[in-house]
């Protein structure tokens, strides 16, 4: 097979949205997943390591991934007894905010790429939830140095156990990282006592090229180890839901700092992604045309 530069290593998740008054509505997500299908959108090759069961669930997240040329590492779940695809309730507030409620197993064994990547990203559940984080870590520290890599810690506090030591784990991710992103809300969560912006500056002490902040509406920052600093603004626009509008963000940033992108330039490629997502239900990135055009308007 042809060898995608971009490999993503992490969960799918089924969300399930749920709204009163309405009916249930399922949509194909999961941080990692939601990042390979939006640098896919973006016309990157890219494969994602993860696990899937022969449920309909996992057959609704295979198609979806596929359908944008995802390359799908590693067979379903259920075919080896693995557990079923995992879910999510997803409550939205008055303002189409997130909130989840997760069933959810993380159980990949240790696995060897058919290929080398050039660059590696991991996140989420995937990264901190045993067992299956153990090989998700290995597979990072056998190519560190000889590919990129990149983070989001995209934070479930519910999911995350006991907060030091889950502290613990999203820096031991941070520094096998070259470019970290986080939301505010992230950053919150794991050191209440400390500004974004000094939760960014801790983190390139731990040995990131690059952490950027995303801030909601208040747009995005980035911070480099070499002293740069880059903001952008986030447009007005009315909002859907916020599922996945994250991911969307790091697809984007991802890919235009592969083309070649400058920081600033990344960025706000990145913060455009993130609103075009926000403005329809569900994690559905924009393709290359859509962010162009979104970028000359």
């Amino acid at each position: 097979m042809t060898s995608p530069h971009f490999v993503v290593i992490g969960e799918c998740v089924a969300d399930v949205v749920r709204t009163d008054g309405a009916p249930d509505t399922v949509h194909p997500g999961g941080s990692p997943a939601n990042v390979a299908y939006g640098l896919a959108r973006l016309g990157e090759p890219v494969a994602l390591v993860t696990e899937l069961a022969d449920d309909p669930y996992g057959r609704l997240i295979r198609a979806h991934l596929e359908s944008a040329g995802v390359t799908l590492l590693r067979e379903p779940a259920g075919g080896d007894g693995g557990p079923r695809t995992p879910s999510a309730v997803v409550r939205l507030d008055a303002d189409g905010r997130a909130h989840y409620t997760f069933d959810i197993g993380w159980t990949l064994p240790p696995f060897a790429l058919p290929f080398p990547p050039g660059h590696l990203h991991l996140g989420s559940i995937a990264a901190v939830t045993e067992p299956g984080a153990a090989a998700v870590l290995a597979l990072v520290e056998r190519w560190r140095g000889r590919a990129s890599v990149s983070y989001d810690p995209n934070v479930r506090p519910v999911l995350m156990g006991e907060h030091a030591e889950a502290v613990r784990r999203v820096e031991r991710c941070v520094a096998l990282s070259d470019l970290v992103k986080a939301s505010d809300e992230d950053l919150a969560w794991l050191y209440p006592h400390r500004t974004p912006e000094e939760s960014a500056r801790h983190w390139l002490g731990l040995g990131p090229a690059t952490v950027a902040v995303t801030r909601g509406p208040a747009g995005a920052f980035a911070l480099t180890a070499d002293g740069r600093h880059a903001e952008a603004p986030a447009r007005r626009v009315e909002v859907a839901d916020t599922v996945g509008a994250g991911d969307a963000f790091t697809a984007a940033l991802l890919h235009a700092r592969h083309t070649g992108a400058d920081l600033d330039t990344a960025l706000l490629r990145a913060t455009t992604a993130a609103t075009l997502t926000v403005t329809r239900p569900g994690a559905a990135p924009p393709d290359l045309a859509e962010l162009a055009a979104a970028l000359r308007g």
